[in-house]
C-alpha cells in the first residue's frame, strides 16, 4: 500500500548541493513527491512503498553530501497526494526560522576535471558545482537561490540553463553556475593597459612573478597579494607596502608534495591542508623560503589551491611556492572592491587582477594550527563562517559585540550561536565600518531582531561602544569568564568547571588589569582563586608593544631597585629606562596586571629575544620558538592567593648569569607556568571539580598547551580545550553570548 511522509531537515544543508542528491535518492526508490529549500530547511514529500521511503530516509544521513551538516531530520505521516513523479519545488520563504548558510567550499576534483574536458568550460576559472564555490561570499539574502546572490546579474547561457535545470547533471540547482560564454571573467590592470581572456592573464601574471614583481589578485573574499615566495628582494619589498615589519606571510604550495619539502607534515596537518575548508595550516618549516617570509620564526603558515583560478596560476608558474597574503594595508579589512584595489593596492603592486564577480561579505583566510594531534581554530573566517554552533541553551535576540583585538561578534538565533567571520582589530574608522555593515547583514540575513546587547566590561573598547549606542538593554561580561564560557560552549558544558584563562589583557572587576586567571565558574558566574601577582604595568598600553618595560617591572618588583642588569638593557636609551623607573617609583602611568601576556613578555625580553614588538604577541612567540624541548627543569614559584613569580624572574636573571643558553632558559619560563597550571588546578580541585577548561590567547602556544593538556590528563583530570572556536579573542563573542543567555535563565526562573 502506498504511504506518504512529510520530513524536515534542519541544518547545513543549504548550498551544499543537497535538493539534487534528494531527487537523486528519490529516484533510485522509485519515490514520488517534492523536495524545497526553505529557511526553515529542507522539505521534503515523498511518496511510496513503506520500505522504500524507510530505506529513503536512512540513506540521506549515511550518503548526505561532504559539505553538509545535518543536525535534525524530523517525519511524519501525512496524506497521500498520488504525485506522479518526484520534482523540486520553488523555494520559499516562510517564516522568521532560518537554515544554516553554507560556508565556501574549495573546488572539487570533478570540477578542476571538467575545467580540463568540457568544451565550454575550458580553463574556466570560475568553474563550481553544488558540491564545490562559493557560497557566503556571494550571498546576499535567504532562501539560497540565484536571484539572492551577486550571480544575479549573470544569465545563464543555453547550455549552463541545461545543465541548471537537468535533475540529474552534477551542476543542477547549483547557484553561481556559469562557464566561458556566460560567466564572470578576469581582467590584468598592468602597464598602464588592460589584459584580459585567461591565457593571456596567466601568461602576464607567471612572468612578473618570475621576474620578482607584486601582483594584487581577487580572491573568493577579498583581494590578495602575491610574489615569489623564494625572492628575497620581493618579499621584502612586499612587506614595506603593506607596512607590516616583522608578521609572517602565508604561503600557497602548489601541491601537497610540495607542501612536504617545504614543512613537516603529520597526519593531521594533512587532514587539515586537504580539507574542503583549505585553511592556512602553521607548520614546522623543513626547507627554508626567503627569510621575510616568516622572519626568523621556525613556522610557516602554509595552505593548498582551493580556487579554480590557483590551480590555473600553478599550471604556468615556475614557482613552487608563493607568498598569499591579505590585500589590505595593515590592520585595515582585507579589499572588496575593484575599484579600491585599484587605487589602494596598485599603487604597492605591479598589476592588479579583477573580475566582476562582486564579493558581498568579505572573508579571510582562516587559519588552523595542529596541537596534540588536534586541529585548533586560530582565525575563523573562510569556509568556516557563518557556520553555527548548537546551544542547549536559548539565546535568541542576543547580539554579543566581541572584544577589541580579532573581533567577531555573535548572534544568537533560537539555540545557535552564530559567529561572524573575522573582523579584525576594531582599532580604526575602516574596521569599525566593516565590523557595523556586517553586523547588519547577520541580523537581517538570520531574521534576527536584537532585544539584549552583551559586550566586554572595558568601557573604551569600540564594540562596548557600540552596544551602548544601540539604544538596546545592555549587559557587561568579565573577559576572562568569557573565555572559559567560550570552551565550555563549544563542548555543550553547563555546570561547574574548574576555569584556566591566559591571555594579555582583559579588564577586571577590581579595576586592574587581568589574565591569568584561575577560576571556579559556570555559564552564569565565576569566583576567582587564584591569579599571577599583581605587577606595574609602564606606560599602560604602551608595555604591550615595548615587552623591555615588563622586563624592567618585573625585575624591580623582584629585586627592588638595586637589580642586576641583564644584557637587554644595554640596547635600551638610558634616558627611556630612567622614566620608566621614575614612572614606577612615582606610580604613574603603571596599571596594574596579572597578565600571562605580559609575563610571557618580560621573560621574551629577559632573554633578548624582543625588547620591541612588531606586531600583536610578537614577544611570546619569539620566547616559543626558542624552546630546546629537550629542557625539563623548571624555576620555583610561590602560590597562595596570588601566584608569585618571584622565584621564576630570579632563576632567569642568574641562569642569564650563568651563560645557560637561551632555548634553555625558555624551555624552564614555560615549564614553570605549566606547574603553576598543575598545581593551581589540585588546589582548586578540592572542591570536587574535576572538569578543566583552558582557554584564552596564551593557549594558542602549542608548547603550553600540548605540556599543560596531556600533564592534567595524566592528573586525572578532564581537559576541554577550544578547537572548532579560537581560543584568542576572536571566540570571545561565543562565550558574552552564552553567560548573558545563562543569566537571563536565571532571572526568568
Amino acid at each position: 500500500m502506498k504511504q506518504s511522509r512529510h520530513i524536515t531537515i534542519t541544518g547545513l544543508v543549504q548550498g551544499v548541493g543537497f535538493r539534487p542528491f534528494i531527487y537523486r535518492l528519490a529516484d533510485r526508490y522509485a519515490l514520488q513527491g517534492w523536495v524545497e529549500n526553505s529557511n526553515e530547511g529542507v522539505k521534503i514529500h515523498v511518496e511510496g512503498e513503506a520500505a522504500a521511503i524507510n530505506t529513503f530516509v536512512d540513506a540521506i544521513s549515511k550518503e548526505a553530501p561532504t559539505a553538509s551538516d545535518i543536525k535534525n531530520i524530523t517525519s511524519r505521516e501525512t496524506n497521500v497526494k498520488n504525485f506522479r513523479e518526484f520534482f523540486i519545488k520553488k523555494s520559499e520563504d516562510h517564516s522568521e526560522s532560518i537554515t544554516d548558510v553554507s560556508p565556501d567550499i574549495c573546488v572539487c576534483d570533478a570540477c578542476l576535471e571538467d575545467m580540463r574536458s568540457q568544451r565550454h568550460r575550458m580553463d574556466y576559472p570560475f568553474i563550481n558545482c553544488t558540491n564545490c564555490g562559493p557560497r557566503f561570499t556571494i550571498i546576499r539574502d535567504l532562501p539560497y537561490d540565484r536571484p539572492m546572490t551577486t550571480m544575479d546579474e549573470f544569465e545563464m547561457c543555453e547550455k549552463c540553463h541545461e545543465e541548471y535545470t537537468h535533475i540529474l547533471d552534477r551542476r543542477f540547482h547549483a547557484q553561481p553556475i556559469a562557464c566561458n560564454e556566460c560567466g564572470p571573467h578576469y581582467s590584468l590592470m598592468a602597464d598602464g593597459r588592460e589584459y584580459t581572456g585567461i591565457p593571456t592573464i596567466l601568461e602576464k601574471i607567471s612572468g612578473l612573478i618570475a621576474k620578482g614583481s607584486i601582483v594584487a589578485m581577487k580572491g573568493l573574499g577579498g583581494f590578495h597579494l602575491a610574489c615569489d615566495a623564494l625572492n628575497v628582494s620581493a618579499v621584502n619589498r612586499l612587506r614595506e607596502a603593506k607596512n607590516r615589519d616583522g608578521k609572517p606571510f602565508a604561503v600557497m604550495f602548489r601541491d601537497l608534495e610540495t607542501a612536504r619539502k617545504y614543512a613537516v607534515i603529520g597526519k593531521a596537518e594533512e587532514r587539515t591542508l586537504s580539507s574542503w575548508q583549505r585553511p592556512i595550516t602553521l607548520l614546522e618549516t623543513r626547507k627554508k623560503l626567503a627569510p621575510g617570509v616568516s622572519v626568523g620564526f621556525g613556522t610557516v603558515g602554509g595552505m593548498l589551491p582551493y580556487l579554480p583560478f590557483h590551480y590555473l596560476l600553478f599550471d604556468q608558474l615556475e614557482q613552487d611556492v608563493i607568498v598569499l597574503t591579505s590585500g589590505n594595508i595593515s590592520d585595515e579589512p582585507i579589499i572588496i572592491s575593484n575599484e579600491e584595489a585599484i587605487d589602494t593596492l596598485g599603487r604597492i603592486s605591479d598589476a592588479v587582477l579583477i573580475n566582476n564577480r562582486d564579493i558581498y561579505n568579505r572573508t579571510d583566510d582562516s587559519v588552523v594550527r595542529v596541537i596534540n594531534k588536534r586541529a585548533r581554530m586560530v582565525r575563523r573566517s573562510r569556509s568556516w563562517a557563518p557556520r553555527p554552533v548548537d546551544l542547549d541553551l536559548d539565546v535568541d535576540g542576543i547580539f554579543a559585540c566581541g572584544a577589541e583585538l580579532v573581533n567577531c561578534f555573535c548572534i544568537g538565533k533560537g539555540r545557535q550561536a552564530i559567529l561572524s567571520q573575522h573582523i579584525g582589530d576594531l582599532k580604526n574608522a575602516e574596521t569599525l565600518e566593516f565590523y557595523s555593515e556586517a553586523a547588519e547583514r547577520f541580523s537581517r540575513l538570520f531574521r534576527m531582531q536584537a532585544v539584549l546587547m552583551v559586550h566586554d566590561m572595558h568601557p573604551d573598547y569600540l564594540s562596548s561602544r557600540y552596544a551602548r549606542e544601540s539604544g538596546i538593554e545592555c549587559v557587561e561580561v568579565q573577559h576572562h569568564h568569557a573565555h572559559i564560557a567560550s570552551c565550555m560552549a563549544e563542548h555543550g558544558l553547563d555546570e561547574k568547571v574548574i576555569g584556566i584563562s591566559f591571555d594579555g589583557v582583559g579588564l577586571g572587576d577590581d579595576g586592574h588589569v587581568w589574565g591569568g586567571e584561575f577560576m571556579i565558574c559556570d555559564l552564569a558566574g565565576f569566583e576567582r582563586k587564584h591569579w599571577f601577582d599583581y605587577v606595574p604595568m609602564p606606560g599602560g598600553d604602551m608595555a604591550t608593544k615595548e615587552p623591555w618595560r615588563m622586563a624592567l617591572s618585573y625585575l624591580i618588583k623582584t629585586y627592588g631597585d638595586d637589580f642586576p642588569e641583564p644584557a637587554f638593557l644595554a640596547s635600551i636609551p638610558e634616558e627611556s629606562v630612567s622614566i620608566v623607573k621614575q614612572a614606577l617609583k612615582m606610580k604613574l602611568n603603571t596599571p596594574l596586571t596579572s597578565s600571562t601576556g605580559r609575563l610571557f613578555d618580560a621573560a621574551a625580553a629577559l632573554c633578548g629575544l624582543c625588547n620591541v614588538s612588531s606586531f600583536h604577541a610578537e614577544a611570546p612567540m619569539r620566547l616559543e620558538a626558542a624552546i630546546d624541548i629537550s629542557e625539563k627543569e623548571a624555576y620555583p614559584f610561590t602560590i597562595k592567593n596570588s601566584i608569585d613569580t618571584g622565584g621564576i624572574i630570579k632563576g632567569m636573571v642568574e641562569d642569564l648569569d650563568a651563560k645557560v643558553e637561551v632555548p634553555r632558559i625558555a624551555a624552564r619560563f614555560h615549564n614553570s607556568v605549566i606547574n603553576i597550571i598543575f598545581a593551581a588546578a589540585e588546589d582548586m580541585a578540592k572542591s570536587g571539580i574535576r572538569k578543566i577548561v583552558l582557554s584564552g590567547g596564551s593557549f594558542q602556544n602549542k608548547y603550553l598547551l600540548e605540556n599543560a593538556e596531556n600533564g592534567l590528563i595524566e592528573r586525572g583530570f578532564e581537559v576541554y580545550t577550544p578547537e572548532n572556536i579560537p581560543a584568542n579573542d576572536g571566540g570571545l563573542a561565543l562565550g558574552q553570548l552564552v553567560i548573558a543567555a545563562a543569566r537571563r535563565r536565571m532571572k526568568n526562573k
